[in-house]
């Protein structure tokens, strides 16, 4: 199983232990904060080898239509295995959105004495890195969309989100990451946030505590050092 620096062995097979329950579930899976691809493959191959294959255009992205390095970046989906019934029609796909410009600047919500490696910039990994992966590996079911969290709109995520793995790090792509993917979220589906309860990253707890306390319809399950939030 791939691993990388950012997430543990446990909490890899905690992600995909969950993935794999909400695969029946309406929506497509997201992913806001891929670092290097890891995690992404490994959701990737999950889909693959459950739905059948499916080919749509790819979304389109105004802040360089010209340069596709820039842009968005889509296969098509293919099966390497027995599909699932797929009530849906149409294959999952998975989304992924990062800035590939590494953090952004702390707030005060991220101030801590241990997490001093945190700073901004640090954790960059290019688009380009992220999409030969992606290609190294087969896969024609990933949708990458460069932006910083903030900038996203409507029409970059999918109207139904079965399962969200939010991996921004700090407060305010947390915060950013749950109000985008919560209105979209199917009533069976699930949230993952990275880094619930790490000292070194305090501002991931503090969003999804603002998150709870303003959104009592969801519940908190704590695995790891991830917080689980699902419809109550």
């Amino acid at each position: 199983m791939s691993t990388n620096d950012q997430v543990t062995t446990e909490e890899t097979q905690i992600i995909l232990e969950l993935a794999t329950k909400t695969l029946t579930i309406e929506g497509d899976y997201v992913e806001l904060g891929c670092y290097r691809g890891d995690t992404s493959i490994l959701l990737g191959k999950l889909l693959a080898q459950h739905f059948p294959a499916t080919t749509r255009s790819s979304p389109s992205d105004s802040s360089n239509p010209s340069d596709p390095e820039l842009g968005n970046y889509q296969l098509s989906s293919s099966s390497c295995g027995k599909p699932v019934e797929n009530q849906w029609k149409t294959a999952k796909k998975l989304w992924i959105y990062d800035s590939f410009a590494g953090l952004p600047t702390k707030t005060s919500e991220d101030s801590s004495g241990a997490g001093q490696n945190f700073q901004a910039g640090e954790l960059l990994v290019t688009k380009r890195e992220v999409i030969t992966k992606i290609k190294k590996a087969g896969l024609h079911n990933i949708i990458v969309k460069k932006a910083w969290f903030n900038e996203l709109t409507d029409k970059d995520l999918p109207s139904k989100i079965a399962f969200a793995f939010l991996d921004g790090d700090l407060y305010g792509s947390i915060k950013t990451s749950l109000h985008l993917v919560s209105p979209r979220l199917s009533p069976q589906g699930v949230m993952l946030v990275h880094d619930y309860n790490n000292p070194e990253l305090p501002g991931s707890s503090h969003a999804v505590d603002e998150f709870l306390r303003q959104n009592p319809a969801f519940r908190l399950q704590v695995r790891a050092t991830l917080a689980i939030l699902s419809r109550s």
